[in-house]
């Protein structure tokens, strides 16, 4: 059970853990916080010896996970727009401007890894489909596969099965949101 109020009261909490609620939000209530909710929700363990936590918009902030993302865009605007978007959602995001430097980068990189690539598709130099096989091909005697999801303007028919044939694992059409 998740109780959403509009008029949260002292105590409120503490009533809901009684009563064995799952969730207590106080509206207005973002579309992304209440599906947050929800799956935090559902991965709680099922009730036993311990009580699960009551999910609120405080602990939904606490347990975010930032991700360390790899954007690779070579439109500034298009770049400042994502970088942004996944900042504001506690991301970070380390930028490049074209295929090259994705590779580069990747090796370069002494941080662990990147959780997530988004890779613009046509990029001058090398362009986000041949930066993607190459990236495959090299994680094949690595053996981590780091989620890669296309980004582009062109969102023609056949293009998704092109990116997802090139090894990526998503699509996303510009302008994103």
């Amino acid at each position: 059970i998740m109780m959403l109020t509009s008029a949260g009261q002292r105590g409120d909490a503490a009533r809901c853990r009684e009563l064995g609620i799952s969730a207590y939000l106080i509206k207005p209530i973002r579309q992304s916080e209440l599906l947050e909710a929800i799956l935090s929700t559902l991965n709680r363990p099922c009730p036993g010896k311990e009580r699960p936590e009551l999910v609120t918009r405080h602990t939904l902030r606490e347990d975010r996970r930032g991700l360390r993302i790899l954007l690779a865009e070579d439109n500034r605007v298009n770049r400042e727009l994502a970088t942004r978007l996944l900042s504001k959602q506690g991301h970070t995001v380390v930028t490049v401007g074209n295929g090259r430097e994705v590779i580069d980068l990747i090796e370069k990189d002494e941080q662990g890894g990147f959780n997530l690539i988004l890779m613009d598709v046509q990029m001058p130099d090398i362009d986000g489909l041949q930066a993607t096989a190459i990236i495959r091909e090299r994680e094949k005697a690595g053996g981590r596969r780091v989620p890669i999801v296309a980004m582009t303007a062109y969102a023609m028919k056949g293009d998704r099965e092109r990116c997802l044939a090139a090894g990526m694992d998503g699509y996303v059409s510009q302008p994103i949101e």
